[in-house]
């Protein structure tokens, strides 16, 4: 549960391992075996080079980091590569904050559109904000089809 007000905020250097477990602990909430989480660790790394070189925004509430955004504008097309949200979290409003935030960033950026290759759970979240899907992308990790979605970024706009 979220207990105080969220803060939306870019990542800062030194939180990419943080962020890293962050990930891990929201992916495998979906009940992924161990040997799974394995194989798709290699696509669930916040690395400070993410950092650096990509809008990464994270969700605190206190001292605690409750989810992470990120948008890799150099993908092609551009890319909400990141949305993740610890599980004590989930169901709070964090998913969503992060969400609006990433793509209010992106149209800033003179972006309207961002690709999402999302899990098969999340996908229910991506189209009840706006999202559409448009095709299915084999996962080099896991082996998995992926639903492909492409959502505006005037869903960032009130």
């Amino acid at each position: 549960m979220t207990a105080g007000p969220v803060v939306l905020r870019r990542a800062a250097r030194g939180e990419a391992q943080q962020l890293t477990e962050l990930v891990l602990r929201s992916k495998a909430v979906w009940g992924y075996d161990s040997q799974f989480m394995r194989r798709a660790a290699v696509e669930l790394v916040v690395s400070e080079q993410d950092i650096a070189g990509r809008d990464v925004f994270v969700a605190q509430v206190g001292d605690v980091l409750a989810g992470v955004a990120g948008v890799d504008h150099a993908a092609d097309p551009p890319e909400l590569d990141l949305l993740f949200v610890d599980p004590v979290h989930k169901g709070t409003g964090v998913g969503r904050a992060l969400l609006r935030h990433a793509l209010g960033a992106a149209r800033a950026r003179g972006l309207t559109e961002l690709a999402i290759v999302s899990d098969p759970y999340a996908e229910p979240f991506y189209l009840s904000q706006g999202g559409r899907r448009v095709a299915v992308q084999r996962s080099s990790s896991t082996g998995r089809d992926l639903p492909l979605l492409r959502i505006s970024t005037d869903v960032a706009v009130d």
